[in-house]
């Protein structure tokens, strides 16, 4: 019972103006004395943009896809979260203390808020980005089923404070910008979640070549199938099933839900946002922000650093009148909006 009296919908507490879950907000202190190892590897992401996927991946390949070493632990402790907190359960920074080397670890910090050591040694990123779209469902799906989350309030509401930057970890726009103008300067791999789900075999070839491993191809096919979303949906090392209720109730809401992104020629949009005039580079937008009205990016197109991406020349010439007017969505309630129950 003190459990779910100290975990049960906390408002948000800021830190540097950024809103965080109120216990992750307190482990920042400590994590200052966080020591990183230059043999990291760190998966960062925005909340909802595929996490778990890309660290069950990177944990099959460590474990050169021995499925039985995977199901030691829940992923969560496989790869452990770097700011996590909560009363009555290890901090992710003591996690890290007892993984033994190479370790993964991931975070939704923003860069205004990562322990300087990450950069200082150098730590090899991987970044995923996802449509900002169908992240604020799977947020507002999130929010109502992990407890540790402020209360989301109606669909409504959530999408104002989605799009206003006042959800927990802030504003999505500058999250995805700031991560990709950081992979100029250091080692991040910057990959789409609608890249993955499109041609995840590809995609798991650019995360070993960026940290300089390979794997006999069936090996890599059998980490493909083992890691669809079918599969991890099922697997309680990966769907957080082994999380008690009073912090994640999966009556309300399956912590992996759809995994679905949008087909590109289909537009589901935030009226709102149609207006705004983003200054986020050609790639961003393209990919994040209008993805399905834009022709096919090559398969090749390297977003790693020191490759300037071939899909630059492509995006920034496109035409104003490609970016259809997005539709308001804002005025349905999550159970009524037609695109609401379709995220992950």
């Amino acid at each position: 019972m003190e459990l779910i009296q100290d975990t049960s919908r906390p408002p948000a507490k800021y830190v540097k103006g950024i809103p965080l879950i109120k216990y992750f907000a307190e482990a920042l202190g400590p994590l200052e004395s966080f020591e990183a190892w230059p043999d990291d590897l760190l998966i960062s992401t925005y909340p909802k943009s595929g996490t778990t996927w890309v660290s069950e991946i990177l944990d099959l390949i460590y474990q050169e896809g021995d499925l039985e070493k995977c199901q030691r632990a829940p992923v969560f402790l496989r790869v452990p979260f770097l700011e996590f907190s909560a009363p009555g359960v290890p901090t992710g920074v003591e996690l890290l203390k007892d993984t033994p080397a190479p370790r993964l670890l991931k975070t939704h910090l923003p860069l205004a808020l990562l322990p300087k050591t990450l950069l200082d040694q150098k730590v090899k990123v991987i970044y995923i980005a996802r449509n900002a779209k169908d992240v604020a469902v799977s947020y507002y799906h999130f929010y109502r089923m992990a407890k540790v989350h402020p209360d989301p309030g109606t669909w409504d509401s959530f999408l104002e404070k989605f799009m206003a930057g006042e959800v927990c970890y802030g504003s999505w726009y500058q999250h995805v910008q700031e991560w990709w103008e950081l992979s100029h300067t250091h080692p991040v791999l910057y990959l789409f979640y609608e890249d993955i789900k499109e041609d995840s075999k590809r995609e798991i070839q650019k995360i070993l070549e960026f940290i300089g491993r390979s794997l006999p191809e069936e090996t890599v096919d059998h980490i493909v199938q083992r890691t669809s979303f079918k599969e991890m949906k099922k697997n309680p090392m990966t769907n957080y099933s082994t999380i008690p209720t009073a912090v994640m109730d999966h009556s309300i809401s399956a912590f992996m839900r759809k995994g679905e992104s949008r087909p590109r020629g289909r537009v589901w949009a935030f009226g709102k946002w149609g207006s705004l005039k983003w200054s986020c580079p050609s790639a961003i937008r393209g990919h994040l922000c209008s993805r399905d009205l834009l022709p096919a990016i090559s398969p090749q197109a390297s977003l790693v650093i020191g490759n300037p991406p071939s899909l630059w020349p492509r995006m920034s010439s496109l035409k104003p009148t490609m970016l259809r007017r997005w539709r308001a969505a804002s005025s349905a309630s999550a159970g009524s909006c037609e695109w609401s129950s379709g995220g992950i």
